[in-house]
């Protein structure tokens, strides 16, 4: 699968089988984001692998975070404060969804998580001071049922057009495509 393939199948899995993901593509996956572009390559990040049992539920206590006790794995991403407060976000964003669309080209589905408390995920996995968490990864394999109503579904989802959110020379030319299939 190339990486535009990779982008349009992208979708937030929130149902996952409980087979582990191999080590072999959890350091695959880490390596991506390793790899990912940094400002000024400070690459201001540290990413947590979590693939115990207990430490997944106690990351799940979210609002919305309920099926991070199910994934096999979660990858939380932190950020140095220290090595780049104005850049990290941008060079973490990046990093993770390198691990993102590497995980799909390898047939993973993922699911990004904002809804934790930041002290009670630094406290169960002893994060230092200097570092805070910015997202949590879910990681594995799907077990949602892909049938013919849920690729109809991802082919009529909501999402904005080309020419809605982009702009040409100046924000209120709008870039209109003309090309609307992709190779």
């Amino acid at each position: 699968m190339d990486v535009f393939e990779a982008i349009q199948e992208r979708h937030s899995i929130r149902s996952y089988e409980t087979k582990p993901v191999p080590r072999g593509l959890i350091e695959k996956v880490l390596e991506a984001a390793r790899l990912a572009p940094s400002a000024r390559n400070i690459e201001p990040w540290h990413f947590i692998v979590v693939t115990e049992e207990e430490k997944r539920k106690q990351l799940s206590r979210g609002k919305y975070a309920k099926f991070l006790a199910q994934a096999p794995l979660v990858i939380v991403a932190c950020r140095d404060k220290k090595t780049s407060p104005e850049w990290y976000a941008v060079d973490v964003a990046l990093a993770v969804e390198n691990m993102i669309l590497t995980a799909i080209g390898e047939g993973l589905g993922t699911c990004c998580v904002g809804s934790f408390d930041k002290n009670e995920v630094r406290t169960v996995l002893g994060i230092p001071e200097n570092f805070e968490v910015v997202v949590l990864l879910a990681i594995g394999y799907s077990a949602e049922k892909i049938d013919l109503s849920h690729r109809t579904l991802n082919l009529i989802r909501t999402k904005k057009t080309l020419s809605e959110v982009t702009s040409e020379e100046e924000f209120s030319r709008r870039f209109l495509p003309k090309k609307l299939t992709y190779p």
